[in-house]
């Protein structure tokens, strides 16, 4: 009862701070509330993100684009929206909830994630090229009742974020609805291809405030509809359209291939994005994985480390672009690496299979018969927590696509088998595919990693002072035993 108390204290508090902040956004004198805004932001982020004190003062002075982006969120976003995703998502997620998962996986002695991804259905209206849920049977659901279960069991432990994947979440509007009714209290962000979305369903997600979306998005109309479908870009512009005029938060979730990587990043398709309301732009390297999975699919190295380069300018304190861009395989040093097998977030795919990774489909153990503590219990996720992290360089964060040699070792050592719906895939003959790309990005990642982090040989415990970064890249890469196999 006495938590329950000070949760509720805690809670009301917090959203004060928020109706501060949005009022010293708003208004004719908000220029003159900067500092008061750069404040109270800081005060919400200062016990759950690293160096947020020193990056919010950096980036949010009178007139700067972070500035102007925040501006542009609080003017043209509805009140209830804005209000309580960020209360749900900045307070019950990053606030509370982080420091609660944090303090349960220390007493449980597992990985407890701060998010969840879960599958509400394997079912979905389109066929796209690279997707994890592209190959998996068309039939399979989560009953209501078992992720309420989820949520709730979750949420017991700190979880509040939850991303909903598929399939195409949206083919189970109402439960979603219902969900995120019922979880009044949590943020969820649904990755959609956006066809579903209509002006009653918009009604909703701004009666209930804790909805966002991160729509599915590869280019132009040419290379989106070549791998979503005819008519798939115009479906996303219109409502892109849609969700704007009802003052909705989204963004766009992008695979990157080496056919679209340079496309999905240029300056036309921000642009475009950003004139349509986005405020995020989630960018995932494109993975070899499911049935028929082509490797030469995969960005060259050349694209990987423009890829580096191009995301941060973006997303700098000067020049870029206004809307908030992250590559989750070149961003690891800024989440500590591989956040999958629940160390930051963990996959439930529809047939209730927990896995460690939308893209890792290997387990253990199912929420349909067993509760949600045993699920990260299981052996695949302790050993995870056991073998992490791969090696010290965040450029080479995977267990699968950059340490092919790590992925086989975990997954025998669990027993775990494959949760693949079509066709299960042997995780050796899966890793094999990536061993090419792994050994070829290895020394150039190395070399990168080096140049950005000068100080980072004292992190690898080798003596590489006075040598260049190729020769310390190399040096490094001979030294790095758990990826032996790799460079065999």
């Amino acid at each position: 009862m006495q938590t329950k108390i000070v949760h509720a204290a805690e809670r009301k508090a917090f959203s004060a701070v928020i109706d501060q902040i949005i009022k010293a956004g708003s208004g004719e004198d908000r220029e003159k509330n900067i500092q008061h805004l750069v404040d109270m932001a800081t005060k919400l982020l200062k016990d759950s993100v690293p160096g947020a004190a020193k990056g919010i003062h950096t980036a949010l002075y009178p007139g700067s684009k972070w500035e102007q982006w925040i501006f542009r969120v609080i003017d043209e976003t509805d009140p209830n929206v804005l209000k309580t995703s960020v209360l749900n998502g900045a307070y019950e997620a990053a606030f509370r909830g982080y420091r609660d998962t944090i303090a349960n996986a220390e007493k449980l002695q597992c990985n407890v994630p701060w998010i969840v991804i879960f599958d509400p259905t394997s079912a979905c209206n389109k066929h796209c090229i690279g997707c994890w849920a592209a190959d998996y049977e068309k039939t399979l659901n989560l009953t209501f009742d078992e992720m309420d279960r989820l949520v709730t069991e979750a949420k017991a432990l700190g979880t509040h974020l939850f991303m909903l994947t598929g399939g195409e979440p949206l083919v189970r509007k109402k439960d979603v609805l219902k969900l995120a009714e019922k979880h009044s209290d949590c943020l969820f962000n649904i990755f959609t291809n956006a066809s579903l979305i209509d002006q009653p369903f918009c009604d909703e997600v701004k009666r209930l405030g804790n909805i966002v979306f991160s729509v599915s998005l590869e280019g132009t109309p040419a290379s989106n509809d070549g791998r979503r479908g005819k008519g798939s870009y115009q479906e996303v512009m219109d409502a892109f359209d849609l969700m704007h005029k009802n003052g909705l938060l989204y963004g766009t979730s992008t695979a990157y291939t080496r056919l679209n990587t340079e496309e999905v990043t240029s300056d036309e398709y921000f642009d475009t994005i950003i004139a349509k309301g986005c405020r995020w732009a989630w960018y995932f390297h494109y993975m070899p994985v499911g049935e028929g999975a082509n490797a030469d699919l995969m960005p060259t190295i050349e694209q990987r480390k423009y890829m580096i380069d191009r995301i941060r300018k973006v997303r700098g304190y000067e020049g870029g672009k206004q809307i908030f861009a992250m590559d989750f395989q070149n961003d690891g040093e800024y989440v500590g690496g591989c956040i999958a097998g629940g160390r930051i977030f963990c996959h439930v795919n529809a047939r209730g299979d927990v896995e460690p990774c939308v893209f890792i489909h290997y387990s253990n153990a199912n929420i349909k018969n067993m509760s949600w503590q045993e699920c990260l219990h299981q052996p695949i996720f302790q050993a995870y927590r056991e073998n992490y992290p791969w090696n010290k360089n965040m450029l080479r964060p995977c267990p699968m696509l950059e340490n092919p040699a790590v992925l086989p070792r975990i997954v025998h050592e669990a027993d775990a088998h494959s949760t693949e719906y079509v066709a299960p895939e042997d995780v050796d003959h899966l890793c094999a595919r990536t061993t090419p790309y792994a050994k070829a990005w290895a020394p150039v990642g190395n070399e990168i990693w080096l140049e950005q982090h000068p100080t980072g040989q004292k992190e690898y415990g080798n003596d590489v002072s006075g040598k260049s970064p190729k020769e310390r890249a190399e040096r490094i890469e001979r030294d790095d035993e758990k990826n032996a196999a790799v460079l065999d």
